[in-house]
């Protein structure tokens, strides 16, 4: 069960110059991430967004429809202490990723993966030099290691980019995929429906199920919020 949600006690949710930079404020004060750190980033223009967010709560705060506040809650507090952590976190991603591991059958799918998923493949390949190895079914396919240090060349040093590829990759389970997002080889609903083949296809052949959709729809909201916060300007 969810804890009750905390009724909104201020006014106006804006940006506020604090310590050489911007961060969030309710009215007059700025406000915390869980670790006690101002919130907010270093492009203005991704501060104003965490800021819209708060304006735009009611009655009370529900962290649920705040994506961005949570992932940039997640970056300041953690992939900013330690960024090589999370980059390496990333990499194992890359030795089992989602786009290697293919359907030995129905065609259907087989086609559906091949169509969605090559073209990461083709531009890991052209882009990065990496060529990866494809398997079938669950059986662990060894990654040639200079597919994988290719590759870890194109992880992001900058901790808001890293930590939403980071965010990316976790909700698709390829960190191919959300690379490829953030170099802009896919776009953000190229990159969702890539994700998804395999779930919309069983949905196609067994029936809608509303509670998937439903919790698709808020890792949905994060994954926007992560490709906001990739190409912020």
């Amino acid at each position: 069960m969810r804890s009750p949600l905390r009724r909104r006690f201020y006014e106006r949710a804006h940006v506020k110059e604090s310590d050489g930079g911007v961060c969030v404020a309710l009215d007059c004060r700025v406000v915390k991430t869980p670790g006690g750190r101002s919130l907010g980033s270093p492009r203005r223009s991704l501060t104003e967004a965490l800021a819209a967010e708060w304006e735009s709560q009611q009655d009370a705060i529900d962290p649920v429809k705040m994506p961005l506040t949570r992932l940039a809650n997640s970056i300041i507090d953690g992939v900013a202490q330690s960024p090589s952590e999370v980059a390496a976190e990333v990499e194992k991603y890359l030795a089992s990723d989602l786009v290697c591991y293919r359907a030995e059958n129905p065609q259907g799918l087989v086609e559906r993966q091949a169509a969605a998923w090559d073209p990461v493949l083709d531009w890991a390949s052209t882009s990065l030099g990496a060529h990866f190895v494809l398997g079938t079914g669950i059986r662990h396919v060894n990654q040639l290691s200079e597919a994988l240090c290719a590759v870890r060349a194109a992880i992001p040093a900058d901790p808001w980019r890293l930590g939403a590829v980071y965010s990316m990759t976790t909700l698709t389970g390829s960190a191919l995929i959300a690379l490829a997002v953030a170099h802009k080889a896919l776009s953000l609903t190229q990159a969702w429906s890539a994700a998804h083949v395999d779930e919309d296809w069983n949905m196609e052949l067994w029936g809608r199920d509303e509670l998937a959709l439903n919790h698709r729809a808020l890792r949905w909201a994060e994954f926007e919020a992560a490709e906001r916060v990739l190409h912020a300007k």
